[in-house]
């Protein structure tokens, strides 16, 4: 028989190894190599509507503003709405709604701020049904601020003339319009 010291070594020689033999496979040697990083796409959508229409209400339940778009994508990484062919219109609890369009929009994450890109136009008809027309090639609209603003050039149709300039401040509420700089117009005398 085994003396008792050689067959503790062996018990612990046999444990020993069945712990090295669970390692070894347990242990791939891929798992200390770099793993490539993964790249997120920036302009990943997670989510799109066609035809998508959306309606917003003052507190004291008149129309705020209505707005529908051909399409509108959610960029999953920077939570941005695009717009495709937005149509809006902000009524400001009256029945004189501005008219606001253009070939795109991105919304920023908690919707406060629009910007509208190519072919912007804001259009207005007022109680004697006289037409506003506000072209420009990019704007920022504040829907709940009732304001827009662009540093573009701005061109104004509208109440027998023509104005234009570089850059606006459109308070929409008041329909107050403020152009920047290089301001030039052209009226009608009657």
């Amino acid at each position: 028989m085994l003396s008792k010291k050689i067959r503790n070594i062996l018990v612990f020689g046999c444990i020993a190894a069945i712990f090295a033999a669970v390692g070894y496979w347990n242990i791939s040697p891929e798992r200390f190599l770099d793993k490539p990083v993964v790249k997120v796409d920036e302009n990943a959508i997670d989510y799109y509507a066609i035809n998508a229409h959306s309606v917003q209400y003052l507190p004291d339940g008149k129309l705020q503003y209505e707005m529908t778009s051909d399409k509108v994508e959610h960029v999953k990484a920077s939570e941005v709405t695009l717009l495709t062919n937005p149509d809006l219109n902000m009524f400001r609890g009256t029945e004189f709604p501005w008219h606001v369009q253009s070939e795109r929009g991105e919304v920023n994450p908690d919707g406060t701020q629009v910007e509208l890109i190519d072919s912007v136009r804001i259009t207005r008809f007022d109680e004697k049904n006289r037409k506003t027309l506000i072209t420009t090639t990019r704007m920022t609209v504040f829907p709940q601020q009732q304001y827009a603003q662009t540093d573009q050039p701005v061109r104004i149709d509208g109440a027998g003339g023509v104005s234009t300039g570089n850059g606006m401040k459109a308070y929409l509420k008041e329909s107050r319009i403020h152009l920047l700089s290089n301001v030039r117009g052209q009226y009608e005398a009657r």
